[in-house]
C-alpha cells in the first residue's frame, strides 16, 4: 500500500461513500494514455476544492493529513489532483509503477516497464507451477481484517469492513447467517475461549458481543473509547477482554456485564494496533507507535521493548510465555525474550508492512501476512524462510492457523479468504517474480 508509514498510523475507515456524480461511473472510458500530461485542474464535482468521488481525508495520530481512495483502499500524503503522483517510489509492490488520478477523478496506474496505463492496481504475477490455495472463499464485499478458527468444528470465522462477521466450513460453504454490525466496518474480532461468543469492534468505537450459535447480539454495544478500536483480545481464563484504540488507550472489560473493570491505560502508542494477553494471564502486551509495552494486570508498565523502526501491527506469545513475536510496518518480524525484552531474532524477507502473524500449534513455524501480497513461513529452528511466498491478489491484513496445524488461512484487501495446505507449502519451491 502506498506510503507504509501513513498506512500504519491512520484509521482505515472504509464505510460506503456516496457517488457524488456520474463522472466516476463513466470515467472508465477515459483511461489516460501513457505519457499523458495533466494540468492540476480537477473536472469532478467541486473541482480542486473538493476530493474526488469515493475519497476521504483524515488526520494521523502524529497530525499528518491522509487522503484515501476508498475504492482501491490506497492512501496518500499528497492531495489527489491530476498531474500529481500519489505514491512514493517503492510504495507499490511492483517496481516501475506510479499511482495517479485522472481529471475525472478515478485512480489509475502508470507502468513504466510496459509503457502502459491501467485502472487496476499492479500486482505480482503468480509464477507457473506456484502453489495454489486449497480453497478460495468468496462472500465478503470489502477488506477482511479478522480471522479465527473454531476448534470444536474446524470452521472459520471472518470479520470484514463490509460490517459483517461470517462463518464458513473449510471448503467455503457458509454456516448460518452473517452477523451484521450497525456500527460500520469491523476491524477486529476475537472468539471467547469456550467458543460460544465473539466480540467485535467497529469504526464507531463501540464493542459488540454476539452469541455465535444463535446469531444474535448480546445486550447493548459497550461504550468507553472515544475513537475507533483497532484490536481486541480475550484472556485465557475468560474473565476479561482487552481493547486497544485510536484514542491511545487500552481498556479492559468484564464480558459478563460489558463494563470496564479498570481505568483506561494511557499508552505511548498513539494508536494501539495490537494487544495480547500472556498464556498464563498474568500480564499483557501492546504495540503501535514506539516501543512494545508489557503491562501487569493492574495496569503497571513492566517493560518497554525497543527495536522496531516503525509501527508494531501484530503480537503473539509463545505457549510457555517466555517469548514474544512482533510484526511491523518496518517489514520485519522479531522475536524477543519476554522477561527483559532482549531481541533474539530479526526475520527479513517481506518488502512491505507486515500486518499479522501466528504460530503453528507445535511452534515449529511462524507465519506472516504482508502488504506485499504474500504469506511467508519461517522455520524457528534455523530462523529462515521456508519455501516461496504464498500469493494473494492484493495486500494481506490477517493470517490464522487451523487448530490441527494443517492449514493456513489468510485474507485482506482482495475480499477473499484463502485456505492453504501447510504441508504443501513446505514442499513447494518456486520463484516469485514480478510482471515486467
Amino acid at each position: 500500500m502506498p506510503h507504509e508509514e501513513a498506512e500504519s498510523s491512520m484509521s482505515t475507515r472504509l464505510g460506503e461513500a456516496p457517488l457524488h456524480s456520474s463522472i466516476y461511473r463513466t470515467s472508465a472510458k477515459y483511461l489516460p494514455q501513457y505519457g499523458a500530461q495533466h494540468r492540476q485542474d480537477a473536472l469532478w464535482e467541486g473541482g480542486n476544492e473538493a476530493l474526488p468521488p469515493m475519497w476521504q481525508q483524515f488526520m494521523t495520530s502524529d497530525g499528518e493529513t491522509i487522503y484515501q481512495d476508498d475504492t482501491l483502499v490506497l492512501t496518500s500524503l499528497n492531495l489527489p489532483l491530476p498531474g500529481v503522483r500519489l505514491d512514493y517510489p517503492g510504495d507499490l509492490v511492483v517496481p516501475g509503477c506510479e499511482w495517479h488520478i485522472s481529471p475525472l477523478g478515478r485512480s489509475y496506474f502508470v507502468n513504466h516497464n510496459t509503457r502502459t496505463t491501467s485502472w487496476k492496481k499492479p500486482k505480482p504475477e503468480r509464477p507457473a507451477g506456484s502453489l495454489m490455495p486449497e480453497c478460495v472463499i468468496e462472500g465478503h464485499s470489502r477488506c477482511i481484517w479478522g480471522l479465527a478458527y473454531l476448534c470444536n468444528s474446524g470452521n472459520i470465522m471472518s470479520a470484514s469492513d463490509d460490517s459483517s462477521i461470517r462463518q464458513w466450513k473449510r471448503d467455503g460453504e457458509p454456516v448460518g447467517k452473517p452477523l451484521n454490525c450497525d456500527g460500520g466496518g469491523i476491524f477486529s474480532m476475537v472468539v471467547s475461549p469456550d467458543e460460544t461468543m465473539v466480540i467485535c469492534e467497529s469504526e464507531d468505537g463501540r464493542l459488540r458481543l454476539w452469541n455465535i450459535k444463535e446469531g444474535s447480539m448480546i445486550g447493548d454495544p459497550w461504550e468507553g473509547h472515544i475513537a475507533a478500536v483497532r484490536c481486541l483480545d480475550w484472556s485465557r481464563n475468560s474473565l476479561e477482554i482487552a481493547s486497544g484504540s485510536e484514542d491511545g488507550t487500552i481498556q479492559r472489560w468484564n464480558p459478563n456485564t460489558g463494563r470496564r473493570i479498570a481505568p483506561p491505560i494511557e499508552t505511548s502508542h498513539g494508536w494501539v494496533e495490537a494487544v495480547k494477553y500472556s498464556p498464563k494471564g498474568d500480564k499483557f502486551t501492546s504495540g503501535g507507535i514506539g516501543p512494545i509495552c508489557i503491562w501487569s494486570m493492574n495496569g503497571k508498565l513492566l517493560i518497554e521493548i525497543k527495536g522496531h523502526e516503525d509501527n508494531v501491527m501484530s503480537l503473539c506469545w509463545s505457549k510457555d510465555g517466555t517469548h514474544i513475536f512482533s510484526a511491523s510496518v518496518d517489514t520485519t518480524i522479531r522475536k524477543w525474550r519476554a522477561i527483559d525484552g532482549q531481541e533474539l531474532v530479526v526475520f527479513w524477507g517481506h518488502t512491505h508492512a507486515v500486518h499479522s502473524l501466528c504460530l503453528t500449534p507445535n511452534e515449529r513455524y511462524i507465519v506472516s501476512a504482508s502488504s506485499d501480497y504474500s504469506i511467508r513461513i519461517w522455520d524457528l529452528k534455523n530462523n529462515q524462510a521456508v519455501g516461496d511466498p504464498l500469493l494473494h491478489d492484493d495486500g494481506l491484513r490477517v493470517v490464522a492457523m487451523s487448530p490441527d496445524g494443517k492449514y493456513i488461512t489468510s485474507a485482506g484487501l482482495d475480499n477473499n479468504i484463502y485456505v492453504w495446505s501447510l504441508e504443501a507449502a513446505l514442499k513447494a519451491v518456486v520463484r516469485m517474480h514480478f510482471v515486467v
